[in-house]
């Protein structure tokens, strides 16, 4: 799997590269600035891309413009996008086209590296990977909306989950359910937020991200 990795500061930039090929992706390309993330991106066409929010010159969102371009030049280009806090109009932006292959990662909340190997896998097949602060905040946003407000803690705890790009059975797993009981909570979410059902976990996830995006 390549993957193009775009972050400035040098020992973060050498600690992914390294944690990385350790699980066996190839490394294309490790850069450190806007520019060098475009072209990179243009010409070598990874598999996925690691980018950091704010790269040189700019300092502000110049990783997340850059992958965002790319994205419309290749729709469906899987991104995680890696920042220090949580920017919503990052998340919103990085949602906006409501394509698969998209994560929204904290630095200081990825605590090994099992953790970070899954999301950079899950987001390369076309899944998603959200940190749960950025999903907390999109739901806070919209937590006076009456659908919202209808579901019960429960199904608010499976929506949490869904949202973050968990399967059924890792949903099942954490909250010590069956995925029988996972699949009624879903469907019970579906009917009061007006979404239409998927057997699809990419698609169903899209679907509670763009709801929330909503607005």
């Amino acid at each position: 799997m390549r993957v193009v990795l775009a972050e400035d500061l040098f020992l973060l930039r050498d600690g992914l590269v390294r944690m990385l090929e350790a699980y066996d992706f190839e490394i294309a390309a490790a850069v450190e600035s806007g520019p060098e993330l475009s072209r990179a991106l243009a010409e070598l066409k990874p598999d996925v891309a690691v980018v950091d929010v704010r790269l040189p010159p700019s300092h502000t969102d110049e990783g997340l413009q850059c992958v965002l371009a790319a994205r419309r030049e290749r729709p469906g280009l899987p991104v995680l996008v890696l920042s220090q806090h949580v920017e919503q109009l990052y998340a919103r932006e990085l949602l906006a086209d409501g394509d698969g292959g998209i994560g929204y990662l904290l630095k200081d909340r990825v605590f090994d590296a099992g953790q970070f190997v899954d999301a950079v896998r899950r987001v390369a097949a076309g899944g998603t990977a959200m940190d749960p602060q950025v999903i907390s905040q999109l739901l806070s946003r919209r937590a006076r909306d009456k659908p919202i407000g209808g579901l019960t803690p429960r199904e608010r705890e499976v929506m949490e989950l869904m949202a973050q790009g968990r399967s059924n059975a890792a949903i099942a797993s954490q909250m010590v359910i069956t995925e029988r009981a996972v699949a009624k909570h879903t469907s019970n979410i579906f009917g009061k937020l007006g979404l239409p059902p998927s057997d699809d976990d990419n698609r169903r996830v899209l679907a509670v991200l763009a709801y929330l995006d909503r607005g």
